[in-house]
């Protein structure tokens, strides 16, 4: 293959991959690989499901596309298994999780405007964050490597330190719209929220009549053993941003809010030609009904529970481990070596890990795996670590 047609914006590895099965991926050359990494959190019912290959056959026999000047049952239905099984009133669907905080980011803007008045348009949120790579997104996203090409930015963001709320109170004025948070932080290195740290958020936000917006675009979807992350908290966000999981492979996004903030967005204050697309919304359903009607999040909490002591042996093991932490199967070990070496080597061994940040590496399995699959993992990432120590 001629890859000079494509933009070098990916540090690639070596491989193309062919077809996948279950948890695993095979490549051009038939070599299989395990996968904990899901696409980036996006393959959480593995590959090769049949539910989402029948939907898929099923619905583009019918309508791929139809625009948002008609109505889409499948858009519908949607929209109100998702607000039916949360504190959500109202959906507007996108195509990714840029896009889910665009929407997110302009529905905190109006809201405010007409409420507040039009000098409330300042942002909080976080240090280390991660919210996606389009202008607005990227200035709410605390880290200075993928912002410092594009400055300037939008100049009314402050970010506070994570789970710190006296740094959070020192960005507080009259002019703040709303306050932008993962609770998790993924591209920032796995750190979960403290429950105290967000109750004492969502109180600040009620007293100041600030939007709480969460960007749970990796952790949401059953990712962290809830079909939303916060449900894990019990503190409800004003406003919630999905991608990733929520197509089943689809390119998805979603941005729900409760009607204190959705009836703010009027005909045309916002739109996607692709958004809430019938493939994408057919795909999500499937999604959607194996979170909440089988066991699939039993499964998470099972096998998190599996990570966690796994990962927690090897930190015994190697002095190099410094930190466990994570939620449901979304899970960190922090180091004080490489993490691109590790990444590096556990790829040529057959398994696919990710970075989070520079010292952690990330594992978002698909949902659907098992201790057998999670086994043959561990084994080879033992060996990498042995390696990596010397013995």
């Amino acid at each position: 293959m001629n890859k000079k047609f494509i933009m070098n914006t990916y540090s690639r590895f070596d491989v193309t991959f062919d077809y996948g099965k279950g948890c695993f991926l095979y490549d051009t050359n038939g070599k299989k690989y395990i996968d904990f990494a899901s696409g980036i959190a996006v393959n959480s019912l593995g590959y090769g499901c049949k539910k989402i290959e029948n939907t898929i056959l099923n619905q583009s026999k019918k309508l791929l596309h139809c625009s948002n000047l008609y109505w889409s049952e499948p858009q519908i239905e949607l929209a109100q298994k998702l607000c039916n099984n949360s504190s959500f009133d109202k959906a507007f669907f996108c195509n990714s999780g840029a896009e889910a905080n665009e929407a997110a980011l302009k529905l905190a803007k109006i809201y405010a405007k007409k409420n507040k008045g039009d000098n409330c348009t300042k942002f909080i949120a976080f240090k280390n964050s991660f919210h996606g790579r389009t202008i607005g997104a990227l200035s709410l996203t605390g880290q200075d490597k993928y912002q410092k090409n594009f400055t300037p930015l939008m100049s009314e963001v402050k970010f506070a330190a994570y789970n710190d709320i006296n740094s959070l109170k020192e960005c507080l004025d009259k002019n703040v719209c709303a306050i932008f948070l993962e609770p998790i932080q993924g591209e920032g290195g796995i750190i979960p929220a403290k429950e105290e740290f967000l109750k004492e958020v969502r109180k600040i936000c009620t007293e100041n009549n600030i939007a709480l917006i969460f960007d749970e675009v990796q952790c949401g979807m059953g990712r962290c053993g809830k079909l939303f992350a916060h449900q894990v908290y019990n503190i409800n966000p004003d406003i919630v941003t999905l991608a990733k999981a929520i197509g089943g492979g689809i390119p998805m996004g979603a941005m729900l809010a409760n009607d204190k903030f959705a009836s703010s967005f009027g005909i045309g204050d916002h739109a996607s030609t692709f958004g809430g697309n019938l493939l994408a919304c057919a795909c999500a359903n499937v999604v959607v009904d194996e979170i909440l009607n089988t066991n699939l999040l039993e499964n998470v909490a099972q096998m998190s529970a599996y990570f966690f002591e796994k990962l927690n042996k090897l930190k015994e093991k190697y002095s190099f481990i410094k930190d466990v932490r994570g939620l449901g199967l979304m899970l960190g070990i922090e180091l004080d070596t490489s993490v691109k070496e590790i990444a590096n080597k556990a790829f040529s061994e057959g398994l696919l890990i990710l970075s989070a940040g520079s010292n952690v590496v990330r594992f978002v399995p698909p949902l659907i795996i098992d201790k057998k699959v999670a086994d043959e993992g561990f084994l080879i990432l033992e060996k990498v670590f042995k390696n990596i120590k010397g013995e």
